[in-house]
């Protein structure tokens, strides 16, 4: 594992010394120019509304086992 990280920390040496030299020149002939895809989607029409309703609601009553009596 050392060996194959010193040999590529060699070649990296090799390559910015021969591009610093003018040896090696890398130029961008075109723009790089990444292009979004278009999408287009049918959905349907949702609205929201509010209405007013009386509930009733159950009443719940909880004794603690401390407050009951045991049973006879």
């Amino acid at each position: 594992m050392r060996t194959l990280l010193s040999l590529v920390a060699i070649v990296i040496l090799v390559v910015v010394g021969l591009m610093y030299f003018g040896i090696i020149n890398i130029d961008q002939t075109r723009q790089g120019v990444v292009q979004a895809p278009k999408f287009q989607a049918d959905v349907a029409k949702v609205t929201l509304g509010t209405e007013n309703k009386t509930v009733a609601v159950p009443t719940l009553n909880v004794e603690k086992p401390g407050n009951s009596q045991a049973p006879n």
